[in-house]
């Protein structure tokens, strides 16, 4: 099952600017393609098989893992999702590089069957400015919003073993950056230990911040 061509993984944590960076990435550049995950669960309105999701049968999801035809997959809330390792050979065969837009879990499943795989973590440049930046969404329910968080938290701490990191400040900045190292090879401007005391200096601040004590407060007594 294993891949030895070139694949970008690319994860951050929600609210970070993942989705914005990297779908301006692929538009720009026709020479990558993001994966198409497969899942169980139905086909919800609008959703196209083949570009939204593989949608198929949970027994067809199952026999693909026991046949180690996944390289991760997860079932969250009751839904199976992952990817196969035969979208990185449809994609391969096209000509294009593969970009693989999947969680820490998902990278720590995947690593193992990639040879040749860059992977490249987005961090916010300080925890109060990720969660502001999920409650300008608008989208999530204040429940929701405090589990992103959460697992936004223990996202960082299991960060390290990425290749290269970005931290986005400025949307503009990060592109220019993120751009050069899947396009141009380019190595990161932030070293694994400059990553290393940013994903600290994070971790200290949901641990000490008045904000996320006076959050975690208001969420108890809902």
């Amino acid at each position: 099952m294993r891949y030895q061509g070139k694949v970008f993984v690319i994860s951050a944590p929600s609210g970070t600017g993942k989705t914005t960076l990297n779908r301006r990435l692929v538009q720009e550049n026709p020479s990558l393609e993001f994966t198409v995950s497969y899942t169980a669960r139905k086909r919800r309105d609008g959703e196209q098989d083949g570009v939204d999701y593989h949608f198929i049968s949970e027994e067809e999801f199952r026999n693909r893992v026991k046949r180690n035809e996944m390289l991760e997959w997860a079932e969250v809330f009751g839904d199976l999702k992952g990817t196969g390792v035969d979208e990185l050979k449809r994609i391969q065969n096209k000509g294009r590089v593969p970009i693989l837009e999947i969680d820490v879990q998902g990278w720590t499943n995947a690593r193992i069957y990639l040879d040749n795989a860059v992977s490249i973590f987005i961090l916010p440049p300080t925890a109060q400015s990720l969660w502001n930046r999920l409650e300008k969404r608008g989208t999530d329910t204040l429940d929701k919003r405090w589990r992103r968080i959460n697992t936004a938290k223990k996202e960082i701490e299991s960060a390290l073993h990425y290749h290269e990191f970005i931290i986005n400040n400025d949307l503009e900045t990060a592109y220019k950056e993120l751009r050069g190292i899947v396009i141009d090879g380019d190595k990161s401007q932030m070293s694994s230990e400059d990553a290393k005391q940013h994903c600290q200096k994070l971790l200290q601040e949901f641990d000490t911040a008045s904000w996320f004590h006076q959050l975690k407060a208001n969420m108890v007594q809902l």
